[in-house]
């Protein structure tokens, strides 16, 4: 169980992509999926908070886990939840979610 003065880690699109592209981090999207028909990042695991599935949590081998939703508002939610119940030792939200990765020119598809 983590101790009780950890928190989630908020990170900027940068670092997260930095993470992602050296192969340290994946992206766990926990956005509805009408949100996802809109935008997604390639490669990101989606699990929606609303049914959130504990078994669909990406375990890749101690890579760092980093939550996204659409302004980092539900990923926050989420990671404090993971970090919480034990279920990962870091947790990570990715500050602005999708939103800031799209205006950074980060890599994302439609539809």
């Amino acid at each position: 169980m983590p101790a009780d003065d950890e928190t989630v880690q908020e990170i900027d699109a940068a670092t997260a992509k930095a993470w992602v592209d050296d192969g340290s981090a994946v992206i766990l999207d926990v956005r509805e999926e009408q949100e996802l028909a809109e935008a997604h990042i390639p490669g990101a695991t989606h699990n929606a908070m609303s049914s959130f599935d504990f078994d669909n949590i990406p375990k890749d081998g101690g890579k760092k886990v980093l939550v996204m939703c659409a302004h980092g508002m539900r990923s926050y939610q989420v990671a404090d939840y993971l970090l919480r119940q034990g279920i990962l030792d870091e947790a990570y939200s990715i500050e602005g979610g999708i939103v800031a990765w799209a205006q950074a020119g980060f890599p994302f598809e439609q539809g």
